[in-house]
């Protein structure tokens, strides 16, 4: 029987990680799970109830309305992978817009959020077999994860590859004003007090500025079968 492990891939924004954990997740037959959707899900009820705005943040009620937020992923056949659900709506599209963007590295700092989100996480992955991408699954959801990843990439980088994927979605974005949401992310999720973004001791650096998809892929996956086979 092969063995099963735990893969958390950490790192900044846009580096590909969803992509990477989904292209994981297909080839070994595992679960995965965008936490990122989880905190985007949650900056997106905060919007919706106007909880957040770019002047202002009630914690405090985020917190207290916290009970009343419902996420769950559910397997879309059609596309492949599993979509963000808040309270029983579909919300894939809507948590991957620029605004949301904008808020939900603030709204993860949020101690009372991160202690929701983690919790639930660590129930997903109990039966390991299991891909997580993040900023602190190796760190904090998943320490003694069998393989952490750490992806990196230049802001300049990350903030093209951003760009363009909002462009062909439709969106009407500056290039300008995406690189600074992606280096105001990076201060945020590097400088908040509740678990930041940090690699892990043993984690493996992977920095993709001049990797395509296909070349990051079967570096990690060669990683994968090397732990697989140890047993």
């Amino acid at each position: 029987m092969t063995k099963k492990i735990t893969i958390a891939i950490d790192g900044f924004s846009s580096t590909g990680k969803s992509t990477l954990a989904k292209q994981l997740a297909k080839h070994l037959g595992y679960i995965y799970v965008d936490t990122g959707a989880m905190y985007r899900a949650v900056a997106f009820f905060a919007m919706q109830n106007n909880l957040i705005s770019s002047d202002s943040f009630n914690k405090v009620e985020l917190v207290n309305q916290l009970k009343d937020i419902i996420l769950e992923f559910k397997f879309n056949t059609d596309l492949g992978f599993a979509e963000m659900y808040l309270n029983g709506d579909n919300v894939e599209k809507a948590i991957r817009t620029i605004e949301v963007s904008g808020f939900v590295s603030k709204v993860a700092e949020v101690s009372e959020v991160r202690a929701k989100l983690v919790e639930q996480q660590q129930e997903m992955g109990k039966n390991k077999a299991i891909v997580m991408d993040g900023r602190d699954i190796g760190t904090v959801v998943f320490p003694d994860a069998e393989l952490k990843v750490f992806m990196t990439a230049s802001a300049s980088t990350r903030a093209q590859r951003r760009y363009d994927e909002l462009l062909q979605k439709g969106d009407v974005v500056t290039y300008e004003e995406v690189l600074k949401n992606v280096e105001e992310r990076d201060y945020i999720d590097t400088h908040r007090e509740d678990s930041p973004l940090v690699m892990a001791s043993d984690a493996v650096e992977i920095d993709n500025s001049y990797l395509n998809r296909e070349e990051q892929f079967q570096a990690v996956l060669d990683l994968v079968n090397n732990i697989i086979k140890e047993d």
